[in-house]
């Protein structure tokens, strides 16, 4: 079955890569909080995200009222392709909005960093998600689907993937499974590589055999962090990343402060992080992938993407959300630089 997957990456297919991005169109809602108080009085478990209907949503909202707040386009895999895009990756973003200021607010994002926008409307409002960030920078998201979540199998049509050579897609959609069946099915059919990032582990525990149909029937490149990794294979480090790679091309086990292993086939990469004054992981494993993905599109090795992804993800927890100002992407494309030469000195010598 590997070898199967292993044929999609020629470098005829790369050279124009474009990334399509499929998932939750949400609009993010960043509070910081003074302490963890809020958390227990709204019955939100520390770090997870949880799904929330409107009464509840706005019932967060109003409990936020006195925290300075700050509003930005998010979802995981919008995260991603926004990273992506900021990098001069061609993208695209595939979605549900409302017709409201959300859904206006969210489109606008896409389309001003060059983001082609593939939104559907609908009659509801759009989702968003409240970030509530604990002082150590740990966030806990209350998210209201609202639009997003109308997504369906229908609405994923042949025409949404061409041109594209990847497809992003985030765990968060399994709720639906349908949807991400018929996604991920077209998405093969055209060839494209697919990546998955597993999203939450509360997401995978409720999931889990469905997603892991879908890793080993259609995903090339899979992302998790160590909670999900364990939720997904009941194994740690190493182990679940050796568990994770037995079913996709490429596994990706993303370790915090302490890094990430990649493996591919019978290779384990190791890599570190950047040096970086954390005040909020909202999109840190987001950026990740971008990074990452960014590395594969860029003819890279596995341990660059790596290296990319911790460049991206140690960047955006110095900020608050998931977006950086163009200072700091300026910083990044220099840094990029520098390690694109020395992969390419290196290629030089072999």
């Amino acid at each position: 079955k590997k070898n199967q997957k292993k044929q999609h990456y020629n470098n005829k297919q790369l050279i124009m890569s474009k990334v399509l991005g499929m998932g939750n169109a949400l609009v993010d809602i960043l509070a910081r909080m003074e302490n963890d108080e809020l958390l227990e009085k709204l019955n939100l478990p520390k770090g997870s995200m949880q799904l929330v209907d409107a009464e509840t949503s706005l019932k967060v909202l109003s409990e936020t009222n006195h925290l300075k707040k700050e509003q930005a386009s998010g979802g995981s895999a919008a995260n991603t392709i926004h990273g992506l895009s900021c990098l001069g990756v061609p993208t695209g973003f595939f979605g549900k909005v409302g017709k409201d200021e959300l859904g206006s607010f969210f489109k606008n994002d896409m389309s001003s960093n060059n983001i082609e926008p593939k939104l559907l409307e609908s009659e509801n409002a759009s989702g968003k998600a409240v970030a509530l960030i604990s002082p150590d920078s740990e966030r806990t998201f209350a998210t209201h689907l609202g639009a997003a979540v109308e997504l369906s199998a229908d609405d994923v049509v042949k025409d949404i993937f061409h041109g594209y050579t990847y497809f992003h897609i985030e765990g968060y959609l399994v709720y639906n499974q349908p949807l991400i069946e018929k996604a991920l099915q077209m998405a093969k059919e055209a060839n494209m590589i697919v990546s998955l990032d597993l999203a939450s582990y509360n997401v995978v525990e409720d999931n889990l055999e469905f997603l892991k149909d879908m890793v080993k029937k259609y995903v090339d490149i899979l992302f998790a962090n160590e909670e999900e990794a364990k939720a997904f294979t009941n194994k740690e480090h190493k182990e679940a990343l050796e568990e994770m790679s037995k079913d996709c091309n490429i596994a990706v086990l993303k370790l915090g402060k302490e890094g990430s292993l990649i493996k591919h086939f019978e290779t384990t990469f190791e890599v570190g992080v950047i040096p970086a004054q954390s005040i909020d992981t909202t999109g840190a494993g987001d950026l990740y992938a971008a990074g990452f993905l960014y590395g594969m599109v860029s003819f890279l090795s596995l341990d660059k993407c790596g290296e990319i992804g911790a460049l991206l993800s140690g960047n955006v927890i110095e900020v608050v959300g998931p977006k950086m100002e163009d200072e700091r992407w300026e910083r990044i494309h220099k840094a990029l630089e520098e390690l694109k030469n020395q992969f390419q000195s290196l290629q030089n010598k072999k």
